[in-house]
Order: C-alpha cells, then sequence, then structure tokens
C-alpha cells in the first residue's frame, strides 16, 4: 500500500515536529530566553529548516526517490563516500530520536502520576516495546494510528490556546520580553534544546519507499507542515510569555497542561505526541538503514537490508533502532540527548543543502527539478547556517561531528567502493575541467606553460609495452599521455573492433596502473589514421604536442616510417622515435603478439641518461625530456649527461663555458662532458654511451626519397646500443621559460 501527501508525508512531519520539545521543554525555553528572543530562536530553527525543506524538495523532484530518505538522496547527489557517512549518521539520529520521545513521554506520565515516577525505566522500556511492535507489525497500521494522535494533538493545541487567551496577563508580557537565563545557559543553549523539535522535516522523505509520488508529496507536505508547525510555535511563545511568569515556565516542564482550560486533554496530547514522534523515528530509522545496507557500502550490514511482506517491512532493522534506542533510555536523559540529536540532524541537512547547491552550481543537463522556488543561493545559505549554528552552539561536539563524518568519508574512500548509481562527482569535475580548459585556453601556448601531451601509438599496449610504459615515465606528474592504436581496414565493418581496441587499451591501463587515456581510430589505410589521430584528439590546449612511436625494425619499414614521420611533422607535434633492441617493433606490427615479460620493462636500467647534444633545435626537447625521466622516483639514480663530440681541442673551453651557460638558463643539473675526438661520431657515441640507461638523439625529419638515407645514418650512430630515443622536436617550448 503507498500513501498519499497527507498520510505519507504532512501528518507525520506534523506529528515530529509538535512532540515532545513542544510539551516539555518549550516553556523552559520561552522562559530563560524571553519572549523576543524565543520568538527569534523559532525563526532561526525555522529558516534553516525551511531552506532545507526548498533543497530537499528540489532534489526530491528531479529523481525518482526510493527508500532511504535523506541519506538515499545524499548519496545519489554527493556520491558514494557522502551517502555512507550520512547513512551511518542519519540512521543513528533517528533511533537516537526513539529515545529522545520515550523519555518525554515516561516523563510526562510521571509528572501526570507522580507515583510512577520511581518506574519511569521500566515504563520507558515498555513503552519503547509497543512502539517497536508496532512498527514491526507494519507501517500501514502505523499511519493509520497516527490520523487518531493527530486529533488528539489539535485538541490539546485548542484546549491551550483557550486557557492562555483567558489567562492573558499584559505584565507578565513585559516581564518575560526579556532574557533569564539561568547559570550556564544562554541563547545557544536554548537553540540546541529547541531544534530536535523542528528537525520532523525528514519524517516524511523518510517513508520515500512507501510513498504513490514521493516527488510531489515530499515538496507539498513537509513545506505544508513547516508553515503550518511555524506558526503554532511562534504563536506559543507569546501566548507562554503572556500567561505566565517567568519562573513557573521555567521550573515547571507541564507548564503548557497548567494553562490549558482543559487539562486532561494536554496530557492525553503529550502521550499522543511522544508516541507518534516516537514511532515516526521508529519508523523512519529502519528504512534508512535498509537502504543504507542494500547499497552494500559496508558488507557486514547486508544483513540488515533484508524486507518482509509484500510491504518490503525492514523488519531487521527495526530491531536493531529497538536495541539502540534502548540502550539509549538506560544511559541518557532528554537535556543531555536533544544536543546530540541537534548535531546529527545539522549534518545531514547541511549535506543535502550541500548536494542541492552543487546540483545547481555544476549545471549538470539531468538536474531538472519539477520543484521552483529552490535557488543555489538559498541552498548556499541553509548550509552555511547549519554547519555556523553547529559551532554556535558547541564548537567542540561540532567539531568531533564532523570529523566523525571525515573518519567515514576516508574509510569509504580507502576502500574504494564503486556505486552502482550515478552522482555529483562526475558532474563537478567536468565543471571544473570545462573551467579550466577554457582558462587553459588564453595560457597554455606560451612556451613557459608547455608540459608534454604525449601521443603514444602503443598499439594495444600488450604488444609494444615499452611504448606506453616509457610514455608514463615522461608524463607522469607532468602532462598527459594518450595510448593511441589505429584500427585499418573497411570502415563499416569495423565499429565492433574499434570498441574492443578500445576496451583493451583501457584493461591495459588499469592493469599497469598509467596515467593515460586510451584513443583508437579507425580508417582505410594507417596513415589515414594517424592523420585523424594527431589532428582531432584532445581539446583546446590538451591537444597532443609529442607523438611517440616506435622505431622501424628493419630498412624494409624505412619508407613507411618516414611517410608516418613527415605526416606528423606537417601537423607541427614533436617527434620522439623509441629503438629498443629488446623490443623493435613499427605501428604496423601491432597485430603481433608480444612474449616478453611487461614487468622487465618496467625495471629501471642503472646508468645515466645521456642526451648527445648538437644545438638547441632537438637538444632543448631532448634535455627536458631527460630530466622529466629523471624526476621520476625510480629514476633518480640515473643522472643525466649531456655530451658533446668535437674534434679540436682548443674549443673545448668554449664549449664547457656553453654547456655551464645552458645549465644555469635550464636550471637543470646535469653532468657536461665534452668528448675530443677524431674517431667516427657514430663510434664516440656508442663507447661513450655503452653504460647508459637511456640515449637520446636528435633527427630531422626526412625529405621525400631520403627515408632509407635517414635510417641508415641513424642506424649507424645507434649501432648496439640497447635505448635510444630518436626526437626531432617541432618547438613550443625554450629551456629558459
Amino acid at each position: 500500500m503507498k500513501f498519499g501527501t497527507f498520510g505519507g508525508v504532512f501528518t507525520p512531519c506534523t506529528l515530529t515536529i509538535l512532540g515532545v520539545i513542544m510539551f516539555l521543554r518549550f516553556g523552559q525555553v520561552v522562559g530563560q530566553s524571553g519572549v523576543i528572543t524565543a520568538v527569534l530562536i523559532v525563526l532561526a530553527a525555522k529558516t534553516i529548516t525551511t531552506l532545507t525543506t526548498l533543497s530537499l524538495s528540489a532534489i526530491a523532484s528531479n529523481t525518482r526517490v526510493k527508500g532511504g530518505g535523506a541519506y538515499y538522496l545524499i548519496s545519489r547527489s554527493l556520491g558514494v563516500e557522502f551517502g555512507g557517512a550520512i547513512g551511518v549518521l542519519f540512521f543513528a539520529a533517528q533511533a537516537i530520536s526513539v529515545a529522545m520521545y520515550i523519555i518525554g513521554f515516561s516523563e510526562a506520565l510521571a509528572a501526570t502520576f507522580p507515583s510512577l515516577a520511581d518506574h519511569a525505566m521500566a515504563i520507558s522500556t515498555l513503552v519503547n516495546l509497543v512502539t517497536f511492535v508496532c512498527v514491526y507489525v507494519g507501517a500501514g497500521w502505523t499511519i493509520k494510528v497516527q490520523y487518531f494522535i493527530l486529533a488528539i494533538l489539535a485538541a490539546a493545541l485548542a484546549s491551550f490556546y483557550v486557557g492562555a487567551i483567558a489567562d492573558f496577563n499584559p505584565e507578565y508580557l513585559q516581564a518575560n520580553l526579556k532574557p533569564s537565563f539561568l547559570d550556564g545557559d544562554n541563547t545557544f543553549t536554548m537553540f540546541a534544546l529547541f531544534f530536535p523539535a523542528v528537525t520532523g522535516i525528514m519524517a516524511g522523505a523518510n517513508m520515500s519507499g512507501d510513498l504513490a509520488t514521493p516527488s510531489k508529496s515530499i515538496p507539498t507536505g513537509t513545506l505544508a507542515a513547516v508553515i503550518f508547525t511555524g506558526v503554532i510555535y511562534l504563536s506559543q511563545a507569546v501566548l507562554l510569555g503572556c500567561a505566565r511568569p517567568a519562573t513557573e515556565l521555567i521550573g515547571n516542564n507541564m507548564i503548557i497542561r497548567d494553562i490549558a482550560v482543559w487539562p486532561v486533554l494536554i496530557t492525553a496530547g503529550v502521550f499522543a505526541a511522544t508516541l507518534s514522534s516516537a514511532l515516526g523515528s521508529m519508523m523512519g530509522a529502519p528504512r534508512i538503514l535498509q537502504a543504507f545496507a542494500r547499497d552494500e557500502i559496508f558488507k557486514s550490514i547486508k544483513f540488515f537490508g533484508a524486507g518482509s511482506g509484500l510491504s518490503n517491512e525492514p523488519r531487521r532493522a527495526t530491531v536493531l533502532t529497538f536495541v539502540i534506542a534502548q540502550v539509549c533510555i538506560v544511559f541518557g536523559d532528554l537535556n543531555a540527548i536533544a544536543p546530540i540529536i541537534t548535531m546529527f540532524f545539522m549534518i545531514t541537512y547541511g549535506l543535502l543543502n550541500l548536494a542541492t547547491f552543487y546540483e545547481s552550481i555544476t549545471k549538470n543537463p539531468s538536474y531538472r527539478p519539477t520543484f521552483r522556488y529552490s535557488h543555489w543561493i538559498t541552498s548556499l545559505l541553509g548550509m552555511i547556517g547549519c554547519f555556523g549554528v553547529m559551532f554556535l552552539i558547541n564548537w567542540l561536539w561540532a567539531t568531533i561531528s564532523l570529523l566523525f563524518i571525515a573518519a567515514i568519508y576516508w574509510f569509504i574512500r580507502s576502500k574504494e567502493v564503486e556505486a552502482r548509481w550515478g552522482d555529483l562527482q562526475s558532474g563537478m569535475i567536468f565543471e571544473r575541467a570545462r573551467k579550466a580548459l577554457l582558462k587553459l585556453e588564453d595560457e597554455v601556448y606560451h612556451p613557459k606553460n608547455w608540459r608534454p601531451i604525449v601521443m603514444a601509438l602503443s598499439g594495444t599496449g600488450w604488444t609494444r609495452p615499452h611504448i606506453p610504459i616509457y610514455g608514463h615515465w615522461l608524463t607522469s606528474g607532468h602532462g598527459i599521455l594518450t595510448l593511441a592504436h589505429v584500427v585499418t581496414g573497411d570502415l563499416e565493418e569495423l565499429a565492433d573492433q574499434r570498441d574492443r581496441y578500445e576496451k583493451s587499451l583501457r584493461s591495459f591501463i588499469i592493469r599497469e596502473e598509467l596515467d593515460a587515456f586510451p584513443a583508437v581510430a579507425c580508417g582505410q589505410y594507417l596513415s589515414d589514421g594517424i592523420e585523424s589521430l594527431v589532428q582531432c584528439h584532445g581539446i583546446g590546449g590538451l591537444r597532443p604536442n609529442t607523438v611517440l612511436l616506435g622505431w622501424p625494425r628493419d630498412a624494409s619499414k624505412a619508407d613507411s616510417f618516414g611517410a608516418t614521420v613527415r605526416l606528423i611533422a606537417r601537423t607541427k607535434r614533436s617527434i620522439l622515435a623509441a629503438r629498443f633492441l629488446s623490443h623493435r617493433s613499427d605501428v604496423e606490427e601491432a597485430d603481433k603478439t608480444d612474449t616478453t615479460d611487461i614487468a622487465e620493462h618496467w625495471r629501471v636500467p642503472r646508468g645515466t641518461i645521456d642526451v648527445w647534444w648538437r644545438g638547441m633545435a632537438n637538444g632543448e626537447l631532448m634535455l627536458l625530456l631527460a630530466h622529466l625521466m629523471h624526476r621520476n622516483p625510480d629514476w633518480r639514480g640515473n643522472k643525466v649527461r649531456v655530451l658533446r663530440v668535437i674534434q679540436n681541442e682548443q674549443a673545448k673551453a668554449e664549449i664547457d663555458k656553453h654547456m655551464d651557460e645552458l645549465a644555469a638558463s635550464a636550471r637543470i643539473q646535469f653532468q657536461s662532458e665534452v668528448v675530443v675526438s677524431d674517431e667516427p661520431v657514430a663510434s664516440v657515441i656508442q663507447s661513450t654511451s655503452r653504460n647508459a640507461s637511456l640515449v637520446l638523439l636528435g633527427f630531422q625529419t626526412p625529405e621525400e626519397g631520403q627515408e632509407i638515407a635517414m635510417y641508415e645514418s641513424l642506424e649507424a650512430l645507434a649501432g648496439d646500443l640497447p635505448r635510444i630515443i630518436m626526437v626531432d622536436s617541432a618547438g613550443g617550448m625554450t629551456l629558459e621559460s
């Protein structure tokens, strides 16, 4: 059976708000605070709950609301970490509220029948048990009981209003305008005492899974209850101050009964209000726990996610709620419990406002609430009000509560729990990224802001892992790496293959824990795919400025390699060609399977990082890349050497001076070495760098027809050196920047 607005939202909200605090503590609030301050306390509390209700209404009308109330709404907006923290906190707040209302009932009963005062604990336990049984039977029966309780409450209020008007005394009003605080009390302690009275706005939302149309019933019913009960409390504050002196208001917890023209109705109203509030919390708390447990954020509480019967009653969670309430009954009292509940509810309301605020400012297209009276300003004010009042009431408890939330948040985050629902995290990240990209568009093109944005033509990753691994080292913490693969063939038949290859790349990235993005392009020919990737991949200032690919494994591949390099060079991208003897492969070999253990490629070789300097054209980029490699933690032991070959000893001093100036202007630590030799350059490079971990050599993009000559000349320079990266710089950066 599904409930409507009046029975499912307005009635439980109203009965929870007009509960134990109104009958047993509001007189004390008015007596100590004075009428004016009491009115301000009511207005402040109602302002916070009204702003929160606007946020609640916006989110509730924007999504298909299931069971769990505020927990469900917050978790689906702010994510699994905040949702989990609120699930624990909000369930605890509702369960403890059961104890608060039952203690209030027992206190009222003892005041009515003084002979029962010595049996308060037994009475509270019995009432808790009766409340538990009522809820355990089912929500349908409990909702019907609440209609009867609402009628009793209305009669009790009528009795109070008639009596208060009859006892109107202007002298009392004059005397009660100003505060009469007892020692240790002030406006904020009175606010903390009163605020639990208005926390019933979630009573309807907690029943969200049992509502016929929650997106309509929650906004309408909750706002109606807030307005109706606001009028009740404001009028009561004035009438109490007019009917009795402050000493009686403070000292007599049953002052409302003494003022009423028919005291028996107040007694019945107290009993009805406290029991109905206890019933409301006893119904709400298990539904929060049930929804929380079903999300499996904590596997250990999955047991409480089970439902019973056709209406899916959370009976296991109801038993736990009963136990928690009983523990609080044994160890707590009304004045001690109320401030704790205030903190718990304040955090819940604050995060609910935060969720709505972020939904609004991130401009998420999916945020289309049918409730039109919420704005990001109202949500922001509600959030500030909630957290601000927490610290004004008690900064220590506020800090402890927030640290508790932070600890649960951190714990869930450390477990890397994956949500099975969409939340605001991606929307917030998208909005930040969007704004950052627009700002970056104006600034990234200055040489000072150059970073390696590398597209690595890596095949599927598994086929030549040295390409993505060294791409990762070159960009780690400094740039962006994309692993790219080209699928060749008939475009109409490649859709499934493209998805399969992209999935394979993503799998490789996850397995090897790379900071990289996958990119797959389809083309009739290899050159078409590479051209598409180089030209179109990326956005704004995050387009690749460097392409990393494999060096041809033999001369037969030199022509196609030269064509590919010319194609990339025409797009003004720098080119890095990795020549590794342990795995010599060209992009055309992407479909061949590599049998080399990938772990071998992750092992950092010992030795220096050698940059063979022939001038600034390619030298600047080579030196910067060597510096970036050296900054990786695993490469810190590999020093950077900048080497230059000359044949004239007389020029050595000038070259040394130039190298010192280069180190100073580049602000990069390296060991410079000038090699004076008459031997061929290839022989000098191979003998000097034979123990290097990595060698960087410059090259120029070959003219058409010069591919074989370029290949053979660079092969002669490289000889048997195991790891070389050939560099052709397109500029865009300077070492002096």
